[in-house]
């Protein structure tokens, strides 16, 4: 206080960490219970409201929740705070639907097969009550439309019951048609051609037994449909799809090109990067993920095996390198190895909310970068060190190769990621900020919680090449622990979009926490 009239702010810090629960829990397993194949979630999505959730199996289907604590006073979480509404205690979820999204195909001309795995999935903009998102296989998208219908049936027909027997024909009265209608040799009466005849006429009331059938709506379903199918245009497996913030294109990325599509036309694509050259024994690396910038539409990203990113603006040439901007980490002198290029591969991009940062994941690290740097990450978080020394037992196996994602909260103060074990690790990612906070995808999420003591960080300001490593763990041992189980393993994990929500996938279980 300076005289009564001024107020001296304390000194903000880094938020503290987040207290995790567990929220809900969908295709829970049994003690031994065997999971079949076909029902391992590939793909998880929030859409913009985060009123919804799509997830994707290895079958081919998707499954859609959809958010039940706000539904009764229909508004958002903040709206009800403001309004003084009660909050229940935690963000609730509730099985909407599900539909049969991609089939296995065979490519004859090449001899392959065609998974139906869900890839990743990707929501739409809604309109007039309907839902719309893009799924995607190894090779064809689908954008489908997902909408409540009344189901309608005819509730009144032409048939008195009274004066019905055995075979359920109406039994002649007083008002039926008079027998001198029906004519010899199959004739009908000659009112039927257009004039009157006076043998046959109605009866001055009508016929009291004729009824016309009504059509009533009694219950509404949701319906799938599929709007468009967009195929043929990729020679590699199909790795990636991102909406446009324009509402009305996408991008699909496989291992050397990059399509932009038209939400409306499936008949062709247009080709905006080619990695591939003239002569394929001159490969060194491939695209491995794309993120369209999430409010500039000319803008997108995408990643490379060999651990980089470039962004590029669409209204130059996006097939030319010269004019994309590249964003790579020095390889530390002595630090190569065989596994060097292996683990720098990086398996999943993402834009923050603001489009200012990107967060990438490789095998053993998250790297946060500022697109106005493209010096180095601003901060490298480390998932699993501890597997160092095991990366020749991790090759051996093939898990080295495993694709894990990442997401960031919609106040891009944390991050997340998966690991083995079916762990998955928080990060704060505010300068100084300790965080870095190890759950179980299990109704006791901190059952693997210890405490580890923080490392300092260094200050971001001071140099824009220095790196803030956060969250090393010690070596040869999980977080309780005990030696790893690289046989389960949290590939996919979403940040709901507003609130600190995460959903994540176990194998065929859809585990939920919240904050």
């Amino acid at each position: 206080m300076n005289g009564g009239d001024e107020v001296v702010a304390a000194p903000v810090g880094p938020p503290q960490p987040l207290d995790w629960k567990f929220s809900q829990v969908f295709g829970e397993r049994t003690a031994g219970e065997e999971v079949q194949e076909v029902d391992i979630i590939s793909a998880i999505e929030f859409d913009k409201t985060g009123d919804h959730l799509a997830t994707g199996d290895r079958g081919g289907r998707v499954v859609l929740f959809e958010r039940t604590d706000t539904k009764d006073h229909g508004g958002s979480r903040r709206d009800l705070e403001r309004m003084d509404y009660p909050i229940s205690r935690h963000p609730e979820f509730r099985y909407k639907t599900e539909f049969q999204s991609h089939e296995p195909e065979f490519d004859y001309l090449k001899s392959l097969e065609i998974e139906e795995k869900i890839n990743k999935i990707r929501w739409c903009q809604a309109a007039n009550g309907a839902l719309f998102l893009l799924s995607t296989n190894d090779k064809t998208i689908k954008f489908w439309k997902v909408q409540e219908k009344k189901i309608k049936k005819v509730s009144d027909m032409n048939l008195d019951p009274s004066k019905a027997f055995g075979n359920g024909s109406v039994a002649s009265s007083s008002n039926s048609v008079s027998p001198k209608a029906h004519l010899a040799n199959g004739a009908y009466p000659s009112r039927l051609y257009g004039y009157q005849s006076s043998e046959f006429s109605f009866p001055p009331g009508g016929i009291p037994s004729l009824r016309l059938p009504m059509v009533t709506s009694h219950e509404t379903s949701l319906m799938a449909r599929c709007r468009r199918v967009y195929a043929h245009a990729h020679d590699y497996h199909i790795n990636s799809i991102s909406n446009n913030s324009d509402g009305e294109t996408f991008i699909s990325a496989d291992d050397l090109r990059i399509n932009l599509w038209n939400l409306e036309i499936s008949s062709q694509s247009f080709n905006i990067v080619d990695v591939k050259p003239a002569n394929m024994e001159d490969l060194t690396e491939v695209i491995t993920s794309a993120e369209f910038h999430p409010t500039h539409c000319n803008m997108l990203a995408y990643s490379s095996s060999k651990g980089s990113i470039r962004l590029i603006d669409l209204r130059q040439s996006a097939l030319c390198d010269s004019h994309a901007k590249l964003f790579e980490e020095q390889e530390a002198p002595g630090s190569r190895s065989f596994f060097t290029e292996i683990i720098a591969s990086i398996s999943d991009i993402k834009f923050g909310k603001d489009g200012r940062y990107v967060l990438s994941r490789d095998y053993m690290t998250l790297k946060l970068w500022d697109i106005n740097m493209d010096s180095g990450p601003v901060s490298t978080f480390q998932v699993h060190e501890y597997l160092r020394p095991k990366l020749c037992d991790l090759y051996e196996n093939d898990s080295i190769f495993d694709k894990f994602e990442c997401c960031l909260s919609g106040d891009g103060l944390r991050v997340a990621t998966g690991s083995y074990s079916n762990l998955f690790r928080v990060f704060g990612c505010t300068p100084g900020s300790p965080e870095g906070t190890t759950l179980e995808a299990s109704k006791n999420p901190m059952r693997r919680q210890v405490q580890t003591p923080s490392r300092p960080s260094r200050s971001l300001s001071s140099s824009i090449t220095r790196v803030v490593r956060r969250g090393a763990e010690s070596p040869g041992v999980d977080a309780n622990g005990n030696s790893f189980d690289f046989s389960t393993k949290l590939l996919h994990l979403a940040w709901h979009p507003t609130e600190n929500s995460i959903a994540c996938a176990a194998a065929n279980s859809l585990y939920m926490y919240y904050a």
